[in-house]
This record gives C-alpha cells, sequence and structure tokens, in this order.
C-alpha cells in the first residue's frame, strides 16, 4: 500500500481506535478482557507506520516498519523501539535490529485495504544485507504476526526463535478460533541463512495458524515446563486465491495423537530449534520445555495464537508465500 493512501485513510481511523482502546482493561487478567482484546482488534484496521533510517554501511535506506495500532495513529520516526499501548495484544514481526551498532529493518506483515478497512497480508522473503567489500548477504524471512511480544531492538543473529515471546497468561475453554483468509502458498522452499548462497530445498511449503493452550509452571531452577491442554492447527498447503470467510480452527483438548485428523506438525514442541521461548520469574529468556498432553479437564494458563506465512524453521521458507488475515475471533 502506497504510505500517502495509508495516511489518507488512517486518519478516518484515529478517532474510532482512541474510542475503542477505552474500552480495554490496562490489566487483561480476566478472560473476558483478554478475548475482547484479541477479538476487537483482531480486525486489523488499526496500524501505526514507523520511518527507520538504515545505516550507512549498508545503504542509508529509509525503511517503512507497519505495526498493528499504536500510542497514535501516525508516523514515527528514528530508532526507537515499538511499544504497543497497555492492553494491546497483536503484534507483527517486523522489527528493528541493532547489531554491533549497524541499524537494519525488516518488514513482513502489511496492511491491506479489504472494504472500509484493512486486513493483514503477511509474506516470505528474501532480505538483503549488502555492503561492498564487507557484507553480502541474503536472508529468507517468514512473515509472521502473533499474540505476543518482540523486544527490540534486536541485538544478534544468535537463536533466533528465542527473540519472539509467544503467548500471554489466560485461563478459559475456547472452542474455535474463527477467522477470514486467502492464500498464496506452494513455492519452494529455500535455505536463507545469511551465512551461505540461497539453496532451494525442493519442496513446496506452506502456511499456518497456530492456536494452542498450555499449562505452564517454573522448578526451583527458573527452567519453563507446559502440558499441552488443547490444540489448533492448521496448515495451508494449497492456494485459495479467493476470500474466505468465517473459516473455522476448532480447538481439540487433551491427547490428539491418536484423533484422525491429527498430522505431525501438530505435536508437542519438543525441538529447541523451533521451542517457544518465555522469560521466566528471573527476566531470563528459557525455553518453554513442553513435556506431554494434559488430562481432559485441567485448567490452561497460557495462550498461544500466531499465523506465519511459512511453516519451516528459522530462514527456511517458501519466497513468495503469501497469507491474508481478517476478523480474527476467539470463539469461547
Amino acid at each position: 500500500m502506497h504510505i500517502y493512501t495509508f495516511f489518507m485513510k488512517i486518519s478516518r481511523l484515529a478517532l474510532l481506535s482512541l474510542l475503542s482502546a477505552m474500552f480495554v482493561c490496562t490489566d487483561l487478567t480476566a478472560q473476558s478482557d483478554v478475548v475482547e482484546s484479541i477479538n476487537a482488534y483482531g480486525k486489523f484496521d488499526d496500524w501505526c507506520l514507523r520511518e527507520v533510517k538504515e545505516s550507512g554501511v549498508i545503504g542509508g535506506h529509509t525503511k517503512y516498519l507497519y505495526e498493528f495500532y499504536g500510542a497514535q495513529d501516525t508516523l514515527f520516526t528514528g530508532k526507537k523501539p515499538y511499544e504497543a499501548p497497555a492492553g494491546y495484544l497483536w503484534r507483527t514481526n517486523n522489527v528493528l535490529a541493532i547489531v554491533a551498532g549497524v541499524v537494519k529493518t525488516n518488514n513482513t506483515v502489511y496492511p491491506e485495504p479489504r472494504d472500509s478497512g484493512y486486513c493483514a497480508r503477511i509474506e516470505t522473503h528474501i532480505e538483503e544485507v549488502k555492503a561492498i567489500g564487507m557484507i553480502n548477504m541474503d536472508v529468507v524471512c517468514q512473515g509472521a504476526m502473533m499474540i505476543g511480544a518482540l523486544p527490540e531492538p534486536i541485538k544478534d543473529t544468535k537463536s533466533p526463535m528465542a527473540k519472539v515471546l509467544y503467548g500471554i497468561p489466560f485461563e478459559g475453554s475456547p472452542k474455535a478460533l474463527k477467522f477470514d483468509y486467502k492464500a498464496d502458498v506452494g513455492h519452494e522452499a529455500i535455505r536463507g541463512t545469511g551465512f551461505s548462497k540461497l539453496k532451494p530445498l525442493e519442496y513446496p511449503d506452506s502456511a499456518e495458524v497456530t492456536f494452542v493452550l498450555q499449562k505452564r509452571w517454573e522448578d526451583e531452577k527458573g527452567r519453563v515446563h507446559a502440558l499441552r491442554v488443547a490444540t489448533g492447527i492448521e496448515r495451508f498447503a494449497e492456494s485459495v486465491p479467493e476470500w474466505v470467510n468465517g473459516h473455522e480452527v476448532p480447538l481439540h483438548y487433551g491427547d490428539i495423537t491418536g484423533e484422525p485428523f491429527y498430522e505431525y506438525y501438530m505435536g508437542l514442541k519438543t525441538d529447541p530449534e523451533t521451542a517457544y521461548h518465555t522469560l521466566n520469574s528471573k527476566g531470563k529468556n528459557v525455553i518453554v520445555e513442553e513435556e506431554g498432553w494434559a488430562e481432559p479437564g485441567t485448567e490452561p494458563n497460557y495462550l498461544i495464537l500466531h499465523f506465519i506465512a511459512s511453516c519451516g524453521k528459522a530462514f527456511y521458507g517458501g519466497v513468495g508465500n503469501t497469507l491474508w488475515v481478517d476478523n480474527v475471533e476467539i470463539i469461547m
């Protein structure tokens, strides 16, 4: 979407954004407040725009980062990290990085006009980082949006999954996740870590939505453990060129490994390369060790929800994969 068009339209949304924010509790501890916030802002009609000038050593280009909502509907400039308003739970993986003093950005989630508002367009692309005689890197970047946090600025390239803190505290027993979507998927997966040449992997890539409930606890050493309470995961392996409205992903409780709909990607997160991360009680970033399936009737204390344009591990993806999402709603 053109920058000028964005600001022409966003001015009409500013008043609605501010009014709706008044009705979201600052302390989202109650189930109803969490669901209300996710559903209200899951329409993706409220965006802010960040303008960042990258370091001269990599070209000094001015880049733009889109984010769901903001402290005000305007243009943010400079290297200030994004901070969501209190009570706002959605986050893109559009990110500001400052590594060894070099300022770099990456944007993979965009607002796109739909009807009288917007939807979210999530893409997988190759991000080029080049400086004559110094740097020549091509990195595959997967577009994603989630409920959770992505602390900025990113300061190194180690453990990419650890950078994103998926999920929020939650109590309740939802039935399903509902949303509108369309998809352009099936592009050949490519490995692009930035440390070697791009490598085609000879298999088609899919988009994915994940809606999971966990029961988490922390041991005396600060390790965080979890049981899987409920699972709602779907992959989109075929392109869907027209909007599908009101699509539902049901939430299944307990051990689903014996169910006819079960697929390997719905299993427990036991691989350190793809496991979720969180901050423990001491503020340390640790892996969430998902150790088993909870017994029926177990009350969850954590909710994880995210959409991603490519379903592989970090720096692997089908370049060109695109997932459009709108009107996300948790059904209780």
